[in-house]
């Protein structure tokens, strides 16, 4: 008997078949340097940082260095520190900022704590970030900053971005949460912009659980960030005065040394995760129906936060994108549909539930409408998780042909 035929009489795993991946993916991964210098800061009693100092201060010099900035200042997740970038940035009560639909709400969530008006702009379907032909056409007078999301570990066009910004005085924030580590033309991600914000929660790249960092070379957006996540206070200044309308957005010394510890791991699972999704690349194209996000837009280091495919049910029999996601799960493949919908059909939009925020009245997401990213959510984007992108070649091997045996036997 054919391997081939050996392969359509196992059965999908979902159906009491073999799995076809039979390897297990552990995040986050760590040792004893972890829970040693953990351990080393709870025998000390100094948990807390009430002065952005020691072992914190550290980590930030650490990460800025990393990453190629003048300033890094961590905070307690990836939403506070775009709300500390918004603000720092200057943005006014009813102020625009172009984000993009496909990302995680806090992208746009945090505009509108910063009383700020979100304006959704499509993605590029080669590579989910934001499209920049159609932020140019969003602008308008009240148009103050731009967000683009480094979505998955891809890097954005930074070059079309940065050249639109400069011709309309717009300040760039870039949400490079997914992103750490990547770069874009031998540039890390996070340091194009005006400010590059991070976050540490539980499945990124880097984690601590929680927390998040911006980083920046401009010395006064510096010194207004450094400020707002420390109750208003500045450097230099008496403890009991606050300048700014700040709150207490510190990490902790336990949050620090993880960090530092997880660090010095970075770069090499970088170049794993980055290795690998060059070779999946490879396996996938050929497989009809399943087309990878594109290379080639001027990522030079791809971190992989997540490998994402785009998915043709013309291919697999009219099996629905949902089905095929658990037909894969089954297989063994640590995999996820991605978002059920774009960002302004959450209820927050269009119920407007923006309580003391100051939208003007005027503002109606109900009729916004970014085809590409309706697309993707519905119909074609497929994740396969970042700690999936750190196993062996033959890890990715058994990837592709768990989507040939799904595809097979649908």
């Amino acid at each position: 008997m054919q391997l081939t035929d050996l392969l359509m009489n196992e059965g999908l795993a979902q159906h009491g078949g073999p799995k076809t991946v039979t390897s297990t993916f552990s995040w986050p991964l760590y040792d004893d340097t972890e829970v040693e210098a953990v351990a080393a800061v709870v025998r000390s009693g100094a948990w807390g940082n009430p002065d952005c100092a020691g072992l914190v201060a550290q980590f930030e010099q650490e990460f800025a260095a990393y990453c190629g900035s003048k300033y890094a200042v961590s905070c307690v997740n990836g939403s506070v520190s775009l709300r500390l970038a918004l603000i720092a940035c200057g943005v006014k009560p009813g102020d625009e900022v172009i984000v993009p639909p496909y990302t995680f709400i806090a992208t746009a969530s945090t505009v509108v704590e910063a009383n700020c008006v979100p304006v959704f702009v499509d993605i590029d379907p080669d590579t989910y970030n934001l499209d920049p032909r159609a932020i140019e056409a969003a602008i308008t007078e009240r148009t103050r900053a731009i967000i683009p999301v480094h979505f998955g570990g891809q890097a954005c066009d930074m070059d079309a971005i940065l050249d639109i910004a400069r011709r309309h005085n717009l300040r760039v924030i870039e949400d490079a949460a997914h992103a750490h580590g990547a770069e874009y033309k031998g540039k890390k991600l996070g340091t194009w912009g005006n400010v590059g914000s991070f976050s540490f929660q539980s499945s990124k790249n880097l984690t601590a659980g929680e927390g998040g960092i911006v980083v920046t070379d401009d010395d006064e957006l510096y010194a207004l960030m450094n400020s707002l996540r420390n109750v208003g206070r500045i450097e230099g200044g008496q403890w009991y005065d606050h300048y700014n309308p700040g709150c207490n957005y510190r990490i902790t010394q336990m949050q620090a040394v993880l960090l530092s510890a997880q660090l010095q791991r970075l770069e090499e699972q970088t170049l794993r995760r980055d290795e690998n999704g060059r070779y999946l690349n490879e396996l996938l194209t050929p497989i009809d129906g399943i087309t990878p996000l594109t290379r080639g837009h001027g990522e030079t280091l791809h971190c992989y936060h997540l490998y994402i495919f785009k998915y043709d049910k013309s291919h697999f029999n009219g099996l629905p994108k949902n089905e095929f996601v658990e037909r894969l799960a089954a297989e063994g493949v640590p995999c996820f549909r991605g978002y059920p919908h774009p960002l302004y059909r959450q209820p927050l939009f269009q119920q407007k539930n923006f309580m003391c925020y100051a939208l003007p009245e005027s503002v109606d997401y109900s009729q916004v409408l970014c085809p590409v990213a309706e697309r993707a959510c519905a119909e074609e984007a497929v994740w396969i998780l970042q700690h999936a992108m750190l196993g062996t070649r033959q890890d990715m091997e058994a990837f592709a042909e768990a989507i040939r045996k799904v595809q097979r036997l649908s």
